[in-house]
């Protein structure tokens, strides 16, 4: 899920225009050492915390339908992440830094809920919205001094940049239909003889029940001398 996240944002802030004029847009960490590397104006979409969130999380299991309609299988609910990006942008002057950082900033803060057309794999599949929040109200978090602190570099200007997503809870697959009636076995004698092939009970030799399979009313067998209800014995 983490990595479909970060595509649609890379399609969102394409989107916006903001790989034109020779900008790259990287998910890397903002390290000394990388930023020594780079040669070119940069938008850095750095992922450091990831956290559930807790209040969606639901129980249960959902069925899951072909389409006859026959369970194929049950998954248990999503389950709700928290993702925290750290966005900057990295230029040899101070003025373009904080241009292209004001075009990330209003393409972030005009889009609450990722375009449905961005959603990629697992998040697709789901049909659920992927809410965004860029630069919100601060929260329990480690600070942007104690990040950058981490990543061995200084502190500069940067977008906080939250993300809610929902993964993919867990399928079990429902087994193959009933074809075939049941068959008890007696255990083997203490002599050590074989107990035998056993004996089937109900529907016996039956080996295609049909499209309804064993809920298709059936024909039963009445033993000698009993008659149906409103008929002559047999």
């Amino acid at each position: 899920m983490i990595h479909e996240v970060d595509e649609g944002l890379r399609l969102l802030l394409v989107d916006a225009g903001l790989q034109e004029n020779g900008v790259d847009l990287v998910f890397d960490a903002p390290t000394k050492d990388w930023s020594a590397r780079r040669n070119a104006p940069t938008i850095s979409v750095f992922l450091h915390r990831i956290r559930e969130d807790a209040t969606r999380r639901r129980t249960g299991t959902a069925e899951e339908h072909d389409d006859q309609g026959m369970v194929i299988g049950w998954r248990t609910p999503p389950r709700w992440f928290e993702l925290t990006y750290l966005v900057t942008a990295w230029t040899n002057r101070p003025q373009d830094e904080h241009r292209l950082l004001s075009e990330v900033l209003r393409c972030l803060v005009r889009t609450d809920v990722l375009p449905a057309r961005m959603h990629m794999g697992s998040l697709a599949e789901l049909g659920l919205a992927v809410e965004i929040e860029a630069a919100g109200p601060g929260t329990d978090g480690p600070s942007a001094s104690d990040v950058w602190s981490a990543l061995g570099g200084e502190l500069k200007a940067a977008i906080d940049l939250r993300v809610w997503a929902p993964l993919a809870g867990e399928r079990t697959s429902a087994g193959p239909p009933v074809t075939e009636g049941l068959v008890v076995k007696t255990a083997p004698a203490r002599d050590g003889d074989d107990a035998g092939p056993g004996r089937r009970l109900r529907y016996d030799g039956a080996s295609d029940p049909g499209g309804q399979g064993f809920a298709a009313e059936r024909e039963r067998q009445l033993p000698p001398g009993r008659r149906r209800r409103g008929g002559a014995a047999r």
